[in-house]
């Protein structure tokens, strides 16, 4: 009897999901799309051949366009071996681009804030001095992300958002002036109804308080329009590419980043959505780890940056910033304590450059030692798998930390399907089992760290506005490492027995994966 209402209670919630109706609709209409095309090809013969003539002329333009090569033989495979099915699911979902009108909108803004983005060069030549090869990887997040380095910041890592949480909590409460936020998931929780309940407070003291959330990443967890919620309650909101259930390439661009920002001075990013698993108040697949930074100082300017040039893009350019009013020191006028260098930086789909990759990239080519990586995502491109086995057969110590206990079965098995070529190159792989792994961090050397939101998939480096923060000599690299080698003590070395004794059907479910793995 138990059984029978525990599976009409999960019947009932599926029915009422808004995720449910927005599934339904979409491949209602793709199956029309699809059957379509099927019967207009089995009813005339000159439609067929225009068919294949088109998929022919599809894969060639694919073949010669400037993208991953993985992303062209996914697509090719596709066309070419079913050609009205692939053709029309690359027509709708290939060309992943979020809508001009955006992008145009979304480059002049930058340019407009460029102004108050650019290098010091003092800065550079100190850390010229200290390392070339460091300043060379800082350089290039400047060039092609827009974002300078700092000194006069100061770090605090997290481990788990447990320990965040809480110093969130206090920095929000000593808000005086704004507090900006980004998060691509936001579930109602204790965590939620915490922050929410001193925004509201701190939006009627005066504070100007602006939160802009993902509309996919909220699909499940907020109440449709939940922006009006908020605005009614003082709080200024908007929603970043609003969720249709119509079929169109738009909504392939999500707004991964994690960004808090308060008062220009003091900035909040990593792996952490609002949400309870986050902070281990709700189990969700085991123990949740993730890991976030807090930065106080000059490079907080970036993060405030990033929000306000997203924040008046989706403003459609309206309501134009007095920059001077949110740098750091405008609301924090004594000198910053400063510690290393640090840079935090954005990544963007809009443009034909994979920052995010290209920053891991840099680390891993420049590693002399080791390099530590956590992701809970191991899907990765030729250029991506060669690096990472170049280092280790290189001699550098190569070690990556995938989650034990995953949240998507299917993105598991096609991680695991990654693991055979890096442990035959020397790369050693650790599953945390005591849950989810979340946390996607660089560490290197002692020397170089990133922390972020970029996970090691197709998605986050080619498909998602992500954010990362890059830092050298700084003390909370110490604080990262330690993190790692702790956390090992958690983990079950993976070994070749492993994936070479697999059942052979779960072998060929991976590679049917790994071909499609750019498109999933």
């Amino acid at each position: 009897m138990n059984f029978i209402l525990t599976s009409l209670k999960k019947l009932m919630k599926l029915l009422f999901n808004r995720i449910f109706y927005v599934a339904v609709a979409l491949l209602i209409q793709l199956g029309w799309i699809l059957i379509t095309v099927w019967k207009l090809s089995a009813y005339s013969q000159y439609f067929s051949v225009g068919i294949r003539i088109v998929s022919i002329i599809v894969v060639l333009w694919i073949v010669n366009k400037n993208m991953n090569p993985s992303y062209k033989l996914g697509w090719t495979l596709l066309i070419m071996a079913a050609p009205a099915f692939g053709l029309v699911l690359y027509l709708v979902f290939g060309n992943s681009r979020i809508a001009n009108a955006f992008q145009k909108k979304y480059e002049e803004i930058q340019r407009e804030s460029s102004e108050y983005m650019k290098q010091d060069s003092g800065i550079i030549e100190r850390l010229e001095k200290q390392d070339y090869t460091a300043a060379n990887q800082s350089r290039y997040i400047s060039s092609f992300s827009g974002f300078p380095v700092h000194e006069n910041t100061t770090a605090e890592y997290f481990q788990v958002g447990d320990d965040m949480f809480p110093v969130l909590v206090r920095e929000l409460e000593q808000a005086k002036h704004f507090i900006y936020i980004e998060y691509f998931i936001i579930n109602d929780g204790v965590m939620w109804q915490t922050i929410l309940d001193i925004l509201e407070r701190k939006a009627k003291e005066g504070v100007d308080v602006r939160l802009l959330y993902d509309d996919f990443g909220c699909l499940t967890t907020l109440p449709h329009k939940y922006d009006r919620v908020l605005i009614e309650k003082g709080i200024k909101c908007k929603v970043f590419n609003r969720f249709r259930p119509i079929l169109n390439i738009i909504q392939n661009n999500r707004d991964h980043r994690k960004i808090c920002v308060i008062d220009g001075h003091t900035g909040f990013t990593g792996g952490i959505n609002l949400a309870d698993e986050y902070i281990n108040q709700k189990e969700r697949f085991g123990h949740w780890k993730d890991t976030a930074v807090m930065l106080k100082g000059d490079a907080v300017w970036n993060m405030t940056a990033m929000f306000m040039d997203m924040w008046t893009t989706l403003s459609g350019g309206k309501g134009a910033w007095n920059f001077e009013d949110y740098l750091p020191h405008r609301y924090h006028p004594k000198p910053f304590e400063s510690d290393g260098f640090v840079q935090p930086f954005c990544d963007s789909p809009l443009d034909r450059e994979i920052v995010g990759e290209h920053v891991y990239l840099n680390i891993i080519n420049r590693a002399k030692h080791y390099v530590y990586i956590c992701t809970p995502y191991l899907i990765i491109d030729n250029e991506m798998m060669t690096a990472l086995c170049l280092a280790a057969k290189s001699g550098v110590d190569v070690r990556i930390m995938t989650p034990g206990i995953p949240d998507k079965k299917i993105v598991f098995l096609l991680t695991q399907s990654y693991y055979e070529p890096l442990l035959e190159a020397g790369v050693k792989i650790y599953e945390y089992q005591p849950g989810f792994l979340h946390a996607k961090s660089f560490v290197c050397d002692d020397e170089v760290a990133v922390v972020g939101t970029i996970n090691l998939d197709y998605r986050s480096l080619y498909l998602h506005f992500e954010d990362g923060v890059w830092m050298y000599r700084n003390k909370v690299i110490r604080d990262i490492l330690a993190d790692f080698k702790e956390t090992l003590d958690y983990c079950h070395p993976v070994d070749l027995e492993f994936c070479r004794n697999r059942n052979i059907v779960v072998r060929a479910i991976q590679s049917i994966l790994r071909l499609m793995a750019p498109l999933l």
